[in-house]
């Protein structure tokens, strides 16, 4: 499935963390938005905009629907909340977007615990066809891509695509518990329609971008929990915030999302591990980067 015209190659390179300018302030770091969260799914936007803080964003927003904001708001201090229309479930409407596009915005993550509805599908176009801003975009924000599929021929150039092996194959129209037989090919298949960076997560995560994968080898079994993901994405937007490019920010936040997931391990177990204990690491990741010598620049 995948074309022979251009060269794709694997590379083992990651970025440099460089020292911040002693005269910065908080909006050299970035404007970001995690628009995510609908009733009973509150933690994913509390994850999501507490990474963003983790990964060095200076400002972070949690758009999160209206009736669920005072919980999104508790979660955590440190970010702003807005609160979003919604439906009689609790998910957002369509009628956000003239919110979310009436301000500037370094960076956006959408999907995690949205829900899914024709309104989160439209929403999701919508932010899609009008942000020029590089996009992470994950859990039920790529259910609606899936379910609209225009919007994954060549839009996504400014993206960040997060699937897990069942949204995966649905991006690429398969039943989700398919196996994939060439996972490399399948996903240069779908970074080239797209355009987008791709992060097929799981045991190893396959990293993508238009000339070069790599596999990243950090992270445990002890991930394997609700909310790891969510963290992810707060991670990738916090790094895009701050003027990663996309395929800068997915390989080194994969890597430091596992690297807090082993220091995490390590203290708590893989086995009682939970994603505030990965949220927790986060610091201690950056550290331990900036210090160690597996960091190369490329």
């Amino acid at each position: 499935m995948t074309s022979a015209k251009e060269p794709w190659t694997e590379t083992d390179d990651l970025p440099k963390i460089l020292p911040r300018d002693r005269e910065s302030h908080k909006g050299s770091f970035g404007r970001v938005l995690v628009i995510a969260g609908s009733q009973g799914m509150s933690g994913a936007a509390i994850l999501a905009g507490s990474a963003a803080l983790r990964a060095g964003a200076g400002l972070v927003t949690v758009a999160s629907p209206a009736s669920i904001q005072p919980i999104v708001a508790m979660g955590e201090p440190s970010y702003m909340t807005l609160p979003l229309p919604e439906d009689s479930a609790g998910r957002v409407t369509a009628s956000a977007a003239r919110i979310i596009l009436s301000r500037p915005w370094d960076a956006i993550a959408i999907g995690p615990g949205l829900g899914r509805s024709h309104e989160v599908d439209s929403l999701m176009a919508e932010t899609i066809q009008s942000v020029a801003c590089p996009m992470v975009i994950d859990a039920d924000g790529l259910f609606s891509l899936a379910r609209s599929p225009f919007l994954l021929q060549g839009l996504l150039g400014h993206a960040i695509l997060t699937p897990h092996l069942g949204e995966f194959q649905r991006l690429l129209g398969h039943d989700p518990e398919e196996p994939i037989d060439d996972p490399l090919s399948e996903v240069r298949f779908l970074q080239q329609q797209t355009q987008a960076v791709i992060v097929l997560k799981g045991h190893r995560s396959i990293v993508a971008d238009r000339d070069h994968y790599r596999i990243n080898t950090t992270g445990n079994p002890g991930m394997a929990t609700g909310g790891t993901g969510d963290i992810l994405t707060g991670i990738l937007v916090g790094l895009l915030g701050q003027g990663w490019s996309t395929c800068n920010a997915a390989r080194l936040g994969v890597h430091l999302h596992g690297m807090a997931g082993d220091i995490a391990a390590t203290e708590k177990g893989e086995i009682s591990l939970i994603a505030r204990d990965l949220l927790e690491s986060i610091s201690k990741a950056f550290i331990q980067y900036q210090n160690g010598s597996s960091q190369n620049s490329f």
